[in-house]
């Protein structure tokens, strides 16, 4: 969680008769006899002088004041040493991914702890990845599709590397069509009609002429590749000419645009 060990120097001079090292009161040594039952502590004494504590693998419950108590022959002294126990920022709690409908709106939550106390950031990793207006809960209010992505999650608070999570959203919104392209196409050969259609999640297209839906036969050779759909009639005659629908549904709506097969 933390540091590894921490320590309050204490130094000396000969003059002095008894040393003592304090927390809260409680004394942890006396000279050299060890009041203290913490096994992770123990006394620096590098020569005659220096007379340090020393806490292997610190615990955030060690954060306080600790006193080394100086008797020399004149009076009595005391130093005191606060020591700050700093912890990594840690995020403990995320969002799960998710799937929403274009319009909802959608909280992301991400809690982190640490000492001292996290900054939380979010970004949405699409190109410009810019800061969003977030902390613990970052609030979009009437979600739309270009907010979909993978959403980061950062904690820090400088004492180690921040602690990042992400969290993906999905946005599903009603097929659109984007784009069509009708065929001007001569008398035997093979005509070609496309529709391009958005949608999450995918669409599913039908074509239709007139009033009947047309499905695969010798003649017509419907492909559906993602968000595409291409019509093929092969050998064309005049009666394929004329008005063709593409229609581009999902379970939240449905479009469809009018192509046409013509003669050169």
């Amino acid at each position: 969680t933390n540091v590894l060990s921490g320590g309050a120097a204490c130094y000396v001079d000969d003059k002095v008769s008894k040393v003592a090292w304090l927390n809260r009161s409680n004394i942890i040594f006396a000279g050299q006899d060890k009041w203290s039952l913490d096994p992770r502590v123990d006394l620096v004494t590098k020569g005659q002088l220096e007379y340090s504590l020393r806490i292997q693998k610190v615990d955030v419950y060690d954060e306080g004041s600790y006193t080394c108590s100086i008797q020399t022959k004149q009076q009595p002294k005391t130093s005191q040493v606060y020591l700050i126990v700093q912890v990594p920022a840690s995020i403990y709690k995320v969002s799960e991914d998710i799937v929403v409908n274009e319009g909802s709106n959608v909280t992301l939550s991400c809690l982190a702890s640490g000492r001292p106390d996290p900054l939380i950031t979010w970004r949405l990793l699409n190109p410009s990845a810019e800061p969003l207006d977030g902390e613990e809960y970052l609030d979009i209010m009437g979600i739309m599709r270009n907010q979909a992505g993978r959403y980061e999650c950062k904690a820090s608070n400088d004492v180690a590397t921040p602690d990042v999570k992400y969290v993906n959203v999905v946005v599903n919104y009603p097929p659109t069509i984007k784009k069509t392209q009708s065929s001007e196409t001569p008398v035997g050969r093979i005509g070609t009609l496309q529709c391009d259609a958005t949608a999450v999640p995918n669409p599913e297209f039908e074509w239709y002429r007139d009033e009947k839906r047309l499905s695969n036969n010798q003649a017509i050779n419907i492909q559906i590749l993602g968000s595409t759909t291409i019509l093929m009639i092969a050998n064309v005659t005049e009666e394929d000419y004329g008005n063709y629908t593409c229609v581009a549904s999902n379970r939240l709506g449905v479009q469809n645009a009018s192509l046409f097969l013509y003669s050169k």
